[in-house]
C-alpha cells in the first residue's frame, strides 16, 4: 500500500484558478486519501517540504493543511519521526455520496471587496491553535470527560475574566463569566432571565438585526433608541425594563458614546431599577490610543456585558461570552438550564490556554496593526479617487468605514449604488438599509479588515467607475 499512496501522491494536483486556497485544496485531497483507505492508518507522509517541492507550493502551504489534519484528528505527529495517518482515525468510511440528481450542498462563497464585519482568517495562527487543541484533547482534563458547568470551562472563564480586565478595564470575577455559543445565545438567554413577556425593552435603531428578532421572540416589546454622532439617545421619559447599547463603537454607524450620556443611562438604569446590556462591538480595534473602558467598568451594578470571539479570533469559533453581575447568576442558570448549554467544550480548553499563553494578546496587537494600516489605505484611496463624491469621517477604530454624500454623490439612492456594485464584484453594503424599513439616511458601508491594501484600491477605483456612470441631470437624493 506504500506505493498507492506514494503513486496517489504523486497524481495529486491543486487547481490555482480555483476560488479555494491551495492549502484547503491540499487538506481536502489528503483527507479523501485518508477515507477511501489509500492512505492506510500509521502510514508515513512525506515530509512538508517535499511535499511542498512535488506540488510547487510554498511549505507554509502544506504545513497549514498538515495542521488542519492534525487538528481534525486524521493526522499525527511523532517528534524526530515525522508526520502518521492515525491509527484511530475519527471517521470510519467515507462520507455518504449524495446521488447528482439530488440535492447539492453550496459551498463557501468568494469574499467579496469591502464586505463588512469579517476578520482576515489569513491572520489566523492555524499552526498555533492545532497545538493548543492537539495538547488539550491528546490527554484531557479529568473535568473535560464529566458533567461540564453549563456556563463554560472554569479556565477558559477565568481568562476571559483577565483578558477583560487588561484590555476593557473590568473589574469581574471567573464566576461571572458565562461562555455562551455566540451572541444570539447570550441575547436569548438574557431576555429570557431579565425580562417578562410584554415588558418594553430599548433598542438601538439601526442595530443588531437578529438581537431584536430575539427580544420578538422573547414577546418583549421593543422601543427604538435613535442613534446621532455621540450614540444611542436616551428618551426624556423612557419607561422601560431595560436597554441594550453598543457605547464603545456602533454598529454600522462607528460612533463612540461620550461619558456624559454613559453617566447619564448609567443613572437611568439606577433609577427605574433595571438593567442595560452592553453589546461591545469589535471596540478592542481603536488604532489611536487605547481602547475606550467598557460601560460595564463604570456601572458594574447595573450593565451585562456581551462580547464574541467572532471578530477577534475567528467566527467559525461559535464562541461568545457575557459578565452577569452577581445578583443575576441564579437568574441566568436558570434560563440556560429550559435549553441547556450550546457552546461546544470542544475548543474551550484549547482558547483557554491560547488566552493564559500570552499568544491571543500578540494575535489582536497582529490584526491592530495590520487593519490599521488598511484602513488607512483604504481612506487614502477614497479621498484620492471619490472627492466630492463622499465624505469621509476620521473615526481611527473599528473594521469598516462609513462614506456620507459628499456634494458630487449625484443621484442614484444608496441601494442602487450597493446593488450595481455587487454585480461588479465588490460587497459594500447601503446605509438605508440597515433601518428596519430601509428608510435610514444614505451613505455606504465598506468592510477593510478581511483585504488587502491592493484589493481595497482596486475596489475603490470600481466604487469611482459606477459613480461616474451615474446618471446626471436629477435631483439629489435625500441626505
Amino acid at each position: 500500500m506504500q506505493t498507492n499512496l506514494q503513486a496517489a501522491l504523486l497524481a495529486l494536483s491543486l487547481d490555482r484558478s480555483s476560488t479555494a486556497p491551495l492549502h484547503a485544496q491540499l487538506t481536502e485531497a489528503l483527507r479523501a486519501l485518508i477515507l477511501d483507505g489509500t492512505a492506510r492508518p500509521g502510514e508515513r507522509l512525506p515530509a512538508s517540504r517535499d511535499l511542498a517541492a512535488e506540488l510547487s507550493v510554498s511549505r507554509q502551504t502544506t504545513l497549514t493543511a498538515l495542521d488542519q489534519l492534525i487538528a481534525e484528528g486524521y493526522l499525527a505527529a511523532r517528534r524526530g519521526a515525522g508526520t502518521f495517518v492515525a491509527r484511530d482515525l475519527p471517521h470510519l468510511s467515507p462520507p455518504v455520496q449524495v446521488p447528482a440528481d439530488g440535492p447539492r450542498a453550496e459551498g463557501p462563497s468568494a469574499l467579496r471587496v469591502f464586505q463588512p464585519g469579517l476578520p482576515d482568517m489569513a491572520l489566523f495562527p492555524h499552526g498555533t491553535w492545532a497545538r493548543h487543541l492537539d495538547r488539550a484533547w491528546r490527554s484531557p482534563d479529568p473535568g473535560l470527560l464529566g458533567n461540564a458547568d453549563p456556563f463554560g470551562w472554569p479556565r477558559l472563564r477565568a481568562a476571559i475574566a483577565s483578558h477583560l480586565g487588561a484590555w476593557r478595564g473590568l473589574d469581574c470575577s471567573a464566576g461571572q463569566v458565562i461562555v455562551t455559543s455566540g451572541s444570539v445565545e447570550t441575547f436569548e438567554t438574557l431576555f429570557r432571565a431579565l425580562f417578562a413577556p410584554g415588558e418594553t425593552v430599548l433598542i438601538e435603531t439601526p442595530g443588531y438585526a437578529p438581537m431584536r428578532h430575539a427580544a420578538m421572540t422573547a414577546g418583549l416589546r421593543h422601543q427604538p433608541l435613535p442613534v446621532d454622532n455621540g450614540g444611542a439617545i436616551l428618551p426624556t421619559e423612557a419607561l422601560a425594563r431595560g436597554a441594550v447599547v453598543s457605547p464603545s463603537r456602533h454598529y454600522p454607524l462607528g460612533v463612540t458614546m461620550p461619558l456624559a450620556r454613559r453617566l447619564a443611562l448609567l443613572d437611568w438604569a439606577r433609577r427605574q431599577g433595571t438593567w442595560i446590556i452592553e453589546d461591545d462591538y469589535d471596540s478592542e480595534f481603536r488604532y489611536t490610543g487605547t481602547p475606550r473602558p467598557a460601560l460595564a467598568a463604570l456601572g458594574p451594578a447595573q450593565t451585562i456585558y456581551v462580547g464574541s470571539f467572532s471578530k477577534l479570533f475567528s467566527p467559525t469559533l461559535r464562541l461568545g461570552y457575557m459578565v452577569v453581575p452577581q445578583p443575576l447568576l441564579d437568574r441566568v442558570r436558570a434560563a440556560m438550564a429550559r435549553t441547556g448549554p450550546r457552546a461546544s467544550l470542544v475548543p474551550q480548553p484549547a482558547l483557554a490556554s491560547f488566552m493564559e499563553s500570552g499568544e491571543f494578546a500578540i494575535h489582536l496587537r497582529r490584526m491592530r496593526r495590520t487593519y490599521a494600516d488598511r484602513r488607512a489605505a483604504l481612506r487614502a484611496a477614497i479621498l484620492r479617487l471619490l472627492p466630492g463624491r463622499v465624505t469621509l469621517p476620521d473615526d481611527p477604530a473599528g473594521m469598516h468605514v462609513v462614506c456620507h454624500p459628499g456634494p458630487d454623490w449625484g443621484n442614484r439612492p444608496d441601494t442602487d449604488i450597493a446593488a450595481r456594485a455587487r454585480a461588479h464584484g465588490l460587497g459594500l453594503r447601503a446605509l438605508s438599509a440597515y433601518w428596519p424599513d430601509g428608510d435610514g439616511p444614505q451613505g455606504l458601508v465598506l468592510g477593510f479588515a478581511a483585504f488587502p491594501p491592493d484589493r481595497l484600491a482596486e475596489g475603490a477605483a470600481t466604487l469611482a467607475r459606477l459613480f461616474a456612470q451615474a446618471e446626471p441631470g436629477k435631483a439629489s437624493v435625500r441626505t
